[in-house]
């Protein structure tokens, strides 16, 4: 990570499809990029659902690539939901910067002979998302195979890297075939000789409008000594959070802190003992850099939002919410991790088992961030998440159960499991947890188990559920889970 600059006062501003162009006083702390942009005739990128859900409005962003490398990767994320503030400093392109009429980038003319656009309305999106995953380092186009029909086609492109764009007309396919359709980058490509020059900096910025200020601050001492004096402040990562309060509820917070590139939030760390996550690091950051250590998570992470949500999205903005139905808390609950928080008095470790106190209430104080998450080691070697939700991906849970055990000569010898959207906080199903503790493994013995698993929590009836329907999923989700083990396991019982 590099050191970051202060921006002087007055001086805000966004390189633009390779132009600088400053922020401009119509510019504040709530003006989202997508806004700001359109505000600039770069009208290709459109407000969809105004909540991240849709795509519509994705851009790329140059951001620093892998722990370890000084190469820059694009990033594909949306524009409706960050603050143009908290990109002072940084670069953008917009669908206007790939290309143009007279010379199409590789994904648009691909789409173009495709018919993967008929109104249009989602193509800027699209053609952001797909240029992201066509610049990603790594990938490599082979030869056609069978894979073609495959999540990842035989040009190595991941269709997932589209999942979080929709559109109403194509019905996808000619999307997909353009997809495949993609070479790699020629070495000429000014974006990929971007990808391999340095990225560019994060600076200290301060923009004040309207009554309100946007900080980054320079350092987590800058950082908690903000909470202190403000403790009205609101943190601000990769606002998929934030960005919605601020487009459907019309949330003005007078002070947001942007954490999301301080170095201290952001480290990646594995040892014997256990594996340490910095808490502004991006969910996809997370999945890259864990590399699969971490099977649980691994679990979780296609399941969570789409892959523009998971680019911003950070561990440390999905447990400050305290949010009951979100997807991590359940998984690292299983996992038996803890939080460091960092606040005026300096640091202290809480089990998140501990953390939740209330509804979207926790034991963290308005001087308080969460600076890491710990996850102890070794892991259990039975696990699975289990997300119950009206659609397969990108929803919000009806129910998430994450279960982690440990048999030995076919008794429980440890349970953790964590649940979502059965109580007004994640908890613990505890019950369950001592029901199998010392409980043979056996189908038996697991049917008396989820018994008391649809027994846990305070279900309520809302739109996505019945009260009912939860605690029949939680049991059903404990049988789930030993019949895959039992029909994969050489020791079947």
């Amino acid at each position: 990570m590099t050191s970051m600059s202060p921006t002087e006062a007055g001086a805000a501003s966004l390189t633009v499809n390779g132009t600088s162009v400053p922020l401009g006083e119509r510019a504040t702390p709530h003006t989202t990029t997508l806004d700001w942009l359109r505000d600039r005739g770069l009208t290709g990128a459109k407000e969809g659902c105004a909540e991240g859900e849709c795509g519509a409005c994705a851009i790329l962003v140059a951001r620093p690539g892998s722990e370890g490398t000084t190469e820059t990767e694009w990033v594909a994320v949306n524009s409706c939901l960050v603050p143009v503030g908290a990109l002072d400093g940084q670069e953008v392109v917009t669908v206007e910067g790939l290309g143009t009429p007279e010379r199409l980038h590789p994904v648009q003319q691909e789409l173009a002979d495709r018919g993967g656009s008929q109104c249009g309305y989602c193509t800027p999106g699209f053609v952001c998302s797909m240029a992201a995953e066509f610049y990603r380092a790594g990938r490599t186009a082979t030869e056609p195979s069978d894979g073609a029909d495959h999540e990842c086609g035989p040009n190595g492109f991941d269709l997932h890297a589209i999942s979080g764009n929709l559109c109403r007309c194509t019905g996808y396919r000619p999307i997909r075939d353009a997809a495949f359709a993609l070479g790699v980058p020629e070495e000429s490509d000014p974006f990929a000789a971007r990808r391999r020059a340095r990225p560019t900096p994060a600076r200290h910025t301060r923009l004040v409008a309207d009554g309100a200020e946007l900080v980054r601050p320079a350092d987590l001492a800058e950082a908690v000594q903000l909470l202190v004096e403000r403790p009205d402040a609101v943190l601000l990562a990769g606002s998929t959070d934030v960005g919605v309060d601020l487009n459907l509820k019309g949330s003005r917070p007078a002070l947001l802190v942007a954490v999301d590139r301080l170095p201290e939030l952001r480290g990646l760390e594995v040892s014997d003992d256990e594996v340490r996550i910095g808490a502004a690091l991006t969910l996809t950051e997370v999945e890259r850099g864990l590399g699969g250590r971490v099977p649980l998570l691994s679990q979780l992470f296609p399941q969570f939002a789409s892959p523009l949500i998971r680019n911003g999205a950070t561990l440390g903005g999905n447990l400050g919410t305290a949010s009951p139905i979100g997807d991590v808390a359940p998984v690292l609950l299983a996992l038996d991790a803890s939080l460091v928080l960092a606040g005026a008095d300096g640091e202290r470790v809480v089990a998140l088992a501990d953390y939740f106190i209330g509804y979207r209430e926790s034991v963290r104080r308005p001087d308080e961030l969460i600076r890491e998450v710990r996850v102890p080691l070794p892991l259990a070697p039975i696990a699975t998440f289990h997300k119950v939700a009206k659609r397969r991906v990108d929803d919000i849970s009806s129910v998430a159960v994450a279960f982690a055990l440990d048999v030995v000569d076919g008794t429980v010898t440890r349970a953790r499991i964590g649940l979502g959207g059965v109580a007004p906080t994640p908890i613990r199903a505890l019950g369950t947890e001592a029901a199998l503790e010392g409980a043979p493994w056996t189908r038996s013995g697991v049917e008396a188990a989820a018994s008391t698993l649809a027994a846990e929590g305070t279900p309520l009836s809302d739109h996505r559920a019945s009260a009912g329907y939860r605690s029949a999923m939680l049991g059903q989700a404990l049988l789930k889970l030993y019949a895959g083990w039992s029909a994969t396991s050489e020791g079947r019982p």
